[in-house]
């Protein structure tokens, strides 16, 4: 085990028995254990085209449920292409292909008569940078709600609030809701952006780099705010920042030229990575 690896896990540790999130060693043998068999997400030799460019190439990973798993490896690896393949954000794009199978909850979501509106309902997604709507706090996050037939205003009130509690940002806002989204802080909008991801009520959230752009506390909060999500839903994270997917996650994927090398329990692959381009990628020696 090199230093470096020394060094970033035993800050992961720190961090956590800090804020008194911490479990035992036994707590990773069975985290171990689920991970194996305890699937929400169950990815098949996913391959992924843009023309004639091939982005992803035999892709499987199981990702389990109320858990937090971050892909990581160096730019232009294929982390977001396939983030985007869960949702299907990539049928946005002209010319790209599909092989393989991507199953959630048992169900292919490429398979004839998906319905893709329902699909993204079910798996949301919270962008690199925060992209909040022109509107009030409120039609922010009334948004989906209503795009999927919710009135009432009553109910929308409950499923606003009830969102942006979910997102810590409740307390915040609930006395200016009519205010534009815009006056918020990065770190406000980027977790109004999750609360709208959470309106519609998902069972998985994925997130793409969502702290990239933000200062360091508004970095920790937007983590301290994964930590809770994971105990309602499946997270899917895209970082750049080791220390970050070594903090926030249980399991983690390295990418790498479009291919996934490496899979495992977050506090293993730190430790003791099973190939040399996963300990090289870790320890910050490309990237």
């Amino acid at each position: 085990m090199t230093t470096e690896a020394h060094s970033t896990i035993d800050h992961h540790r720190a961090s956590h028995s800090a804020a008194g999130r911490r479990t035992d060693t036994a707590h990773h043998s069975t985290l171990a254990a689920e991970l194996g068999t305890d699937t929400k997400i169950d990815v098949r030799n996913l391959a992924f085209h843009y023309g004639d460019v091939q982005a992803l190439s035999n892709v499987s990973i199981r990702i389990p449920p109320r858990r937090v798993t971050a892909l990581i490896g160096p730019s232009g690896c294929g982390k977001s292409t396939f983030l985007r393949c869960i949702n299907r954000m990539n049928d946005l794009i002209d010319e790209t292909r599909v092989e393989g199978q991507i199953l959630v909850d048992q169900q292919d979501i490429y398979a004839p008569g998906t319905d893709v509106v329902e699909l993204r309902k079910q798996v949301g997604m919270v962008f690199q940078k925060s992209n909040p709507f022109p509107k009030s706090i409120f039609d922010n996050i009334a948004y989906g709600p209503r795009v999927a037939g919710t009135r009432n205003r009553a109910a929308l009130r409950d499923i606003v609030e009830r969102s942006l509690a979910q997102a810590a940002l409740w307390n915040d806002v609930k006395d200016r809701l009519d205010d534009s989204a815009l006056k918020l802080s990065g770190g406000q909008q980027q977790r109004l952006c999750i609360a709208r991801a959470l309106a519609t009520n998902p069972d998985v959230l994925l997130m793409d780099e969502p702290a990239s752009a933000l200062d360091p506390a508004s970095t920790a909060r937007i983590e301290d705010l994964i930590f809770e999500l994971k105990e309602h839903f499946t997270i899917v994270i895209v970082t750049h920042n080791m220390q970050q997917a070594a903090r926030v996650s249980d399991q983690t994927a390295f990418f790498f030229n479009g291919e996934l090398l490496e899979t495992g329990p977050t506090a293993e692959m730190f430790t003791n990575p099973k190939t040399q381009k996963t300990a090289d990628y870790i320890n910050g020696r490309f990237g």
